[in-house]
């Protein structure tokens, strides 16, 4: 657990959302929103790949000594994340075809490493 006080990790946490929302963007997806709160669940991001709108998980690890950010989505998160998106999708008023990204951020702001997955999980 980070000795960071809430306010300095909730900062971090937002850099390292800006810094991910950059680095997908370089590699062709759009930005549409970030941190969208909904029904007992945020979407850190959301972005568009063509026609698909994507929910974008952003998990962030120093190293990985005690496992990989990606492997930090537990089935729960993973149900509070579609239970967002859902009620996300209603607000909007929108129908289309969705995804559901991980993105793991290991390292140090200087050199941040990047693990996307695609599709990392399903709504169930």
């Amino acid at each position: 657990m980070s000795t960071r006080p809430p306010a300095q990790r909730r900062r971090h946490g937002h850099d390292i959302e800006l810094l991910t929302a950059r680095w997908l963007s370089e590699r062709g997806l759009r930005e549409i929103a970030r941190n969208q709160h909904a029904r007992g669940g945020e979407i850190d991001l959301i972005m568009r790949d063509g026609d698909t709108l994507v929910f974008v998980e952003v998990r962030y690890r120093r190293d990985c000594h005690h496992g990989s950010a990606v492997e930090s989505v537990t089935p729960a998160k993973q149900r509070r994340i579609v239970q967002a998106a859902r009620f996300y999708l209603a607000r909007e008023r929108l129908s289309c075809a969705c995804r559901f990204d991980v993105v793991g951020v290991t390292g140090t702001p200087e050199a941040l490493e990047f693990d996307w997955i695609r599709a990392a999980f399903d709504a169930f």
